[in-house]
C-alpha cells in the first residue's frame, strides 16, 4: 500500500522511514565461515524494507529479504535464505545496528554468505550509518504493537512480548560458568540507548568449545579480535571487558537485531530468560500467526508512542 498518501496521517507528526543517503563499504572475517567477505550498504526505497544481495550469485537467485520467515538457521547466529537456497549468516548485529538507528530501508550487497564479524559487536554497523548519513523518507514508519502477551520456551528458557508504550527489553542470562554466571539488563530502546548502552557489546564464546564448534563448520573466523573469548574464569581479550555485565548487554543487542526481522520496529515489552536466536524466531512467529496479538500503528515523532486507535485502522488499511 502507499502509505505516505494515507489521509489519516497527512496532517499528523508521525515518524517517517529512512535509508541512507548513499552507498558505504566495509569488509572483514565472518565469524563462522573465516571467509573475507565485502559489504556495501546501499539506499532502499520506501516501503523495500532490509534485503541482502548475494554480488557473487547470478541475479535471480541473489536477493534474500530479511524477514523472520525466512531465518533457516538460528545456531550461534540468525541466518536467513530464499526459496533458491542463497544464504546470509550472523546478520543479528547488523540488524540490531539498523533497528537502534531506525533505519527502515536498505540494500546490503554482499560478496558472500555471511556478513562480517567486524568487532563482534554492532558498533562498527552504526559507525558506517553515522558516516553515510540517514535520510528521512516521504512514507510514514509503520510499527507492530503487540496488544496481547505471547511467549515461545517454557519455564526454564523462554522469550515474551507483551503490551508497552515503547521498545523495551528486560534479558536475563545464566551460565555454569563464574566469568559469566547469573546476569540481568534492561532498557527502553530508543536511538542513544542502542549507540551508548548496547552497540559496543561484543559477542562472546568459551575457548573449550572451539574445536568442537569449528567440527560443526562454526565459529572458524573466531578470534580476541571479533569476540570475547572465555577460559574457565577469565577474560582471554587485553583490555577486558567493555562493560562490567557486557554479555548480558550482548543478548541484549542480539535480541533487537532478531525481532526486527518481524519487518517492522516492535512496540511491545521483550523479556527472556536463557533465550537466544531460535527462541526469539519462535517468539516472532508466535506473534505475527496471532492476529488478535497485534496490529501494524504508526509511531508518534516527537514521543515515539504509538498513535491512537483510529490511526492503528488506518495503518492496518
Amino acid at each position: 500500500m502507499n502509505r505516505g498518501a494515507h489521509p489519516a496521517v497527512a496532517n499528523r507528526r508521525v515518524q517517517r522511514q529512512k535509508t541512507l543517503k548513499g552507498p558505504i563499504h566495509c569488509s572483514g572475517i565472518g565469524l563462522h565461515s573465516g571467509s573475507k567477505v565485502s559489504v556495501t550498504l546501499t539506499p532502499g526505497a520506501p516501503d523495500t524494507g532490509v534485503v541482502f544481495v548475494r554480488t557473487d550469485l547470478p541475479a535471480a537467485r541473489a536477493v534474500i529479504p530479511a524477514h523472520h520467515r525466512n531465518v533457516v538457521d538460528t545456531r550461534l547466529c540468525t541466518a536467513v535464505a530464499n526459496k533458491h537456497g542463497a544464504q546470509v549468516g550472523t546478520i543479528e548485529h547488523l540488524m540490531a545496528a539498523l533497528a537502534g538507528c531506525e533505519i527502515d530501508n536498505l540494500q546490503v550487497h554482499l560478496n558472500g554468505p555471511e556478513v562480517p564479524a567486524m568487532d563482534g559487536s554492532a558498533e562498527p554497523f552504526v559507525f558506517l550509518i553515522e558516516c553515510a548519513g540517514v535520510a528521512e523518507q516521504a512514507a510514514p514508519r509503520r510499527a507492530i504493537e503487540v496488544l496481547r502477551p505471547v511467549s515461545a520456551g517454557g519455564q526454564d528458557a523462554f522469550a515474551r512480548l507483551a503490551p508497552a508504550a515503547g521498545a523495551l527489553f528486560s534479558v536475563e542470562i545464566d551460565f555454569d560458568n563464574p566469568a559469566v554466571a547469573r546476569q540481568e539488563y534492561g532498557l527502553a530502546l530508543s536511538q542513544d540507548s542502542f549507540k551508548n548502552e548496547l552497540s559496543r557489546a561484543r559477542t562472546f564464546g568459551f575457548l573449550h568449545e572451539v574445536d568442537a564448534l569449528r567440527a560443526q563448520g562454526l565459529a572458524r573466523g573466531g578470534s580476541l579480535d571479533n569476540a570475547v573469548v572465555i577460559s574457565g574464569d577469565k577474560v582471554l581479550n587485553e583490555g577486558g571487558l567493555r562493560f562490567e555485565d557486557e554479555f548480558v548487554r550482548h543478548k541484549v543487542l542480539d535480541s533487537v537485531g532478531d525481532l526486527y526481522l518481524a519487518g517492522a520496529p516492535i512496540c511491545g515489552h521483550y523479556r527472556s530468560l536463557r533465550a537466544g536466536h531460535r527462541l526469539n524466531n519462535q517468539l516472532l512467529r508466535a506473534l505475527l500467526a496471532d492476529e488478535r496479538a497485534w496490529a501494524y500503528t504508526w509511531l508518534d515523532e516527537t514521543t515515539g508512542m504509538p498513535v491512537g486507535e483510529s490511526m492503528r485502522m488506518a495503518a492496518s488499511a
